[in-house]
C-alpha cells in the first residue's frame, strides 16, 4: 500500500451535504432521547462515581471519560442524560470526521456520506453510541487523530502535525489502546516514499513529542499510584495459555457488530489495488491495534466493544469497497445494509427504553439495567431490619449501582478491590458495625467470608428483576466483627 490520494483543493473544503447534517443531528436527537430514558449501567454508574473526584488517572483507565461526565453533568445535571451527553455529542461528531477523512482520502462525496451513514449503521455504534465509556472519547480522538494527520500529509505547515499529537495524546487519556496510533501513522508513513520523506522532516516527530507531552500527566499520576492503571491494563498482555477459539469469537463479533452486509465490503475494498492506495491510511493506521487483538484472542477473550475506535475506519474502508458495483446482488447489499443496521438500532433502542416482558431474564442483554429500584428498596428494607449500618459488595459495578439508589440509606462499600476505590469520593463504613454482604450468589462464598469476619450469617436470596420476571439470585449475608482492616485491605478475593 502507499499514501493517500491527495484530493483536489474544492473537494477537501466541501463541506457535509445539508441532508447528512440532518441525519446526524436527528441521530443525535434519538441518542438523547435514549440516554435519557435508559438507566446507567453499571460501568456508567462506576464512572459518573470517577466524575465526582477528577483525577489524571484512575484504578481501570485514564480520565478522559471521566471528564467528559463531569463537564456533562455540570451542564445536563446530574442525570442519565448528564452522565452521557458528550458521548452522544462525540459520536455525532465522529460521523462528521468519517466524513471529512474519507474526503480527503479521494473519495467522492457520495462515497464520503456513505461511509459516515454506515458508522451509525454499524451495530455496535448505532446501539452504542450513547453510553458512558471510555470507548467513546477514544473513537472521536482516535478519528480527530487520522483528521488531523491526513491534513498534516497535504498541508506545509507543521500546525497539523502539531493538532495530530494533540489528538493522539487526548485518544491515549482516553484509553490506552490509542497508543497503538503512534506506531499505526509510522507504519503508514513509512509504507510509502512520499511518507518516508515526512518522516525526515520534523512534523512526525513534533507530533509525537506533542503526544507525549499530553500523555505525561496520566504517567505521572501512575508514577504515584503504585503504577496502578498500567499493572491494571498492561497485565493483560502477558499470554497464559493459548486457546485459538477465541481468535473465532473475536472475529464473529465483529462481523456481527460491524453489520454483516457493511463488513461483506471490506475485503473487497483491500483486494483493489486502487482502493489500496487510497486506503492506506485508515487501514495501516489500524493494522497494528488489530494485530494485537489478534494475538489476544489466541489467549484470552477480546471484549466486543475493544475495537469500537476501528469501526470509523472501517466504514471508510466499507463505503470506498461498495463503489462502482455492476452486480445486482452486491448493488442490492449496499442498499439493504444501513436500512438493516439502523432498523436493528431502532429496535434495540425502544428493547432498552422500556422494561422487557415476557424475556427470561437469563437471556436479556439489557438485564444489567432492569429492575433496579425495586431490588434497592428490598435490600435497604432488608438493612433496616437487621440493623446492619453498612452494605458490603463483591463487585464494583453493583457497589456503583447502589450508591446510585437515593433510597440506599448507609455507606455502600466494595470489600474487594480496595485499591480500585483510591482517591474516589465514597462514604466511608463504620465496620465495628454488623454490614449486610449482597451481591450475585455465585459471588458471595461464606467460607472466604470468614477469612475477613467473625460472625457470618447467610440470609438467603434476594432476586433482581424486570417486572413480571424471576431474575437473578443476589445472596444475603450478615457480618460482623471484621478480622483485618477491609477498609484499607480489603478481604482479598
Amino acid at each position: 500500500m502507499s499514501a493517500p490520494l491527495s484530493p483536489s483543493g474544492e473537494a477537501a473544503r466541501q463541506a457535509p451535504s445539508a441532508l447528512l447534517i440532518l441525519f446526524i443531528l436527528l441521530l443525535l436527537a434519538i441518542r438523547l432521547v435514549v440516554a435519557g430514558a435508559v438507566p446507567l449501567t453499571e460501568d456508567e454508574a462506576y464512572y459518573r462515581i470517577w466524575s465526582k473526584a477528577p483525577a489524571l488517572g484512575y484504578f481501570d483507565h485514564p480520565p478522559m471519560v471521566a471528564w467528559w461526565i463531569w463537564l456533562g453533568r455540570r451542564l445536563a445535571g446530574d442525570t442519565a442524560l448528564g452522565v452521557r451527553l458528550f458521548p452522544s455529542i462525540g459520536c455525532a461528531l465522529t460521523s462528521v470526521l468519517v466524513f471529512d477523512l474519507a474526503r480527503n482520502l479521494g473519495a467522492g462525496r457520495h462515497t464520503a456520506k456513505r461511509a459516515a451513514v454506515w458508522y451509525n449503521a454499524t451495530l455496535l455504534v448505532c446501539a452504542g453510541g450513547f453510553l458512558a465509556v471510555p470507548d467513546a472519547p477514544a473513537a472521536f480522538f482516535w478519528m480527530l487523530t487520522l483528521c488531523a494527520a491526513v491534513r498534516a500529509w497535504n498541508g506545509p505547515s507543521s500546525r497539523w502535525w502539531v493538532a495530530t499529537g494533540l489528538a493522539a495524546g487526548l485518544a491515549s487519556l482516553s484509553k490506552y489502546s490509542s497508543l497503538f496510533l503512534a506506531p499505526g501513522v509510522f507504519l503508514w508513513l513509512i509504507g510509502s516514499r512520499a511518507g518516508r520523506e515526512r518522516l525526515r522532516s520534523p512534523g512526525p516527530w513534533l507530533a509525537l513529542a506533542v503526544g507525549a507531552a499530553v500523555f505525561a500527566p496520566n504517567v505521572a499520576w501512575n508514577a504515584t499510584h503504585h503504577w496502578l492503571t498500567f499493572s491494571k491494563q498492561f497485565g493483560r498482555i502477558a499470554p497464559h495459555r493459548f486457546s485459538p477459539r477465541y481468535l473465532l469469537e473475536f472475529v464473529g463479533a465483529q462481523i456481527l457488530l460491524l453489520n454483516p452486509l457493511i463488513a461483506a465490503f471490506i475485503p473487497r475494498a483491500l483486494s483493489d489495488e486502487t482502493l489500496r492506495r487510497r486506503l492506506a491510511m485508515p487501514a495501516l493506521t489500524s493494522a497494528p491495534f488489530v494485530a494485537y487483538l489478534m494475538v489476544h484472542s489466541l489467549h484470552d477473550r477480546v471484549q466486543a466493544h475493544w475495537p469500537a475506535p476501528l469501526y470509523a475506519p472501517a466504514a471508510i474502508v466499507a463505503a470506498a469497497g461498495a463503489e462502482g458495483l455492476t452486480r445486482r446482488i452486491w448493488r442490492g447489499v449496499r442498499t439493504s445494509a444501513p436500512m438493516i443496521g439502523l432498523g436493528a438500532c431502532a429496535v434495540a433502542m425502544v428493547y432498552l427504553a422500556l422494561p422487557a416482558f415476557g424475556v427470561p431474564l437469563r437471556f436479556d442483554p439489557a438485564w444489567s439495567i432492569r429492575g433496579w429500584e425495586p431490588f434497592v428498596r428490598r435490600i435497604e428494607a432488608a438493612r433496616r431490619s437487621l440493623g446492619a449500618r453498612w452494605i458490603g459488595t463483591t463487585g464494583y459495578g453493583l457497589t456503583a449501582q447502589l450508591l446510585d439508589q437515593a433510597e440506599v440509606g448507609a455507606p455502600v462499600m466494595q470489600i474487594s478491590e480496595r485499591e480500585r476505590w483510591i482517591g474516589l469520593q465514597t462514604p466511608v463504613a463504620d465496620m465495628t458495625a454488623p454490614g449486610l454482604v449482597v451481591d450475585l450468589s455465585r459471588r458471595v462464598s461464606p467460607t472466604l467470608l470468614r477469612r475477613c469476619f467473625s460472625t457470618v450469617t447467610p440470609l438467603g436470596e434476594v432476586a433482581r428483576a424486570a417486572p413480571g420476571e424471576k431474575g437473578r439470585p443476589y445472596a444475603l449475608v450478615l457480618v460482623a466483627g471484621p478480622r483485618r482492616d477491609v477498609v484499607r485491605e480489603g478481604c482479598g478475593f
